[in-house]
């Protein structure tokens, strides 16, 4: 699975406005609704939260990959969210998260979400330079063509 497949260009923060770990699952789930991708925000930032409760989706790195399944979703959701100030998510490494790979699925479908997981995990891990050239990236047209190039680099 190529998440530039899954990455649109207006499914991308490309400077998250807020540094606490609750306002960040809250401003991405209120940016899903805005694009019309979910219909229950709360519901979305909820399942957010638990998740998390169970244990960071920080990676560490610099790197989160919140995720959680919801009814009513017919393919994976992919939101990339970007914070050049960093924000505390509790990473085991102690670092900031600054890149955010927001994943939302259906529950119907649990081998896709596993796909997309393992499509981020596995490029996060290979790529030498990712995080920084997203950090370097000025606008969501080019976060797309990094994720890309990354894809290419490391298949």
């Amino acid at each position: 699975m190529k998440l530039h497949h899954l990455l649109s260009e207006d499914m991308i923060i490309s400077e998250l406005e807020f540094q606490e770990r609750e306002a960040v699952l809250e401003e991405m789930a209120h940016f899903l609704k805005q694009k019309n991708k979910i219909s229950r925000e709360k519901e979305l930032y909820d399942k957010l939260l638990q998740r998390e409760k169970l244990g960071s989706t920080a990676i560490g790195e610099g790197v989160a990959i919140p995720h959680c399944k919801i009814n009513g979703i017919s393919s994976p959701l992919l939101l990339l969210g970007v914070s050049r100030k960093g924000v505390n998510f509790e990473s085991a490494d102690e670092k900031p998260a600054h890149v955010f790979f927001l994943v939302v699925s259906s529950p119907d479908q649990p081998s896709q979400n596993l796909q997309v997981l393992a499509a981020i995990s596995h490029l996060v891990r290979q790529s030498n330079s990712l995080i920084k050239k997203i950090l370097q990236a000025k606008n969501p047209k080019s976060l797309v063509v990094v994720i890309r190039e990354e894809e290419k680099l490391n298949e």
